[in-house]
């Protein structure tokens, strides 16, 4: 709510408008069916990665349609939303992980990408984005 507030106080416009939704979304998730008015932490990591997959959908689709200025809109919203969620892993370090997973799990081929996948989403949930841990997880076992 801080951060809202000095966002508000200082006219950041594009703070404001990714916190806004940041606190619909959360508002939201504590008033669904079932939420008792609480959320998780992991549900609240889930919810913040969900808002910048939307967002990076609408940004390629402001790309393609050469609408620079929606696009640019998009990328300020995803990096302020990003200031919220765990810090992501580097490439090397998702493959290193990545590694060891398949190795614990025993997948040898991409026939086991499901339960590789499933071990996966589990340890490195917020860490890295569950697209970029599916191709680099089919990559791994195609070798």
């Amino acid at each position: 709510m801080n951060d809202l507030k000095t966002a508000m106080r200082a006219k950041d416009d594009k703070s404001l408008r990714a916190l806004r939704a940041i606190k619909a979304a959360i508002i939201l998730a504590k008033t669904a069916e079932g939420a008792a008015g609480e959320i998780k932490e992991e549900d609240e990591i889930k919810l913040l990665q969900k808002l910048i997959k939307q967002r990076k959908d609408s940004l390629e689709i402001y790309k393609q349609q050469n609408r620079t200025d929606l696009a640019e809109k998009e990328q300020e919203e995803i990096e302020v939303i990003e200031k919220f969620l765990p810090k992501q892993l580097s490439a090397d370090e998702l493959k290193a992980a990545l590694s060891k997973i398949i190795a614990d799990t025993g997948a040898s081929s991409p026939a086991d990408m499901g339960k590789v996948m499933a071990s996966a989403t589990k340890q490195l949930a917020g860490k890295a984005d569950g697209k970029t841990i599916s191709v680099l997880v089919k990559d791994l076992l195609s070798k």
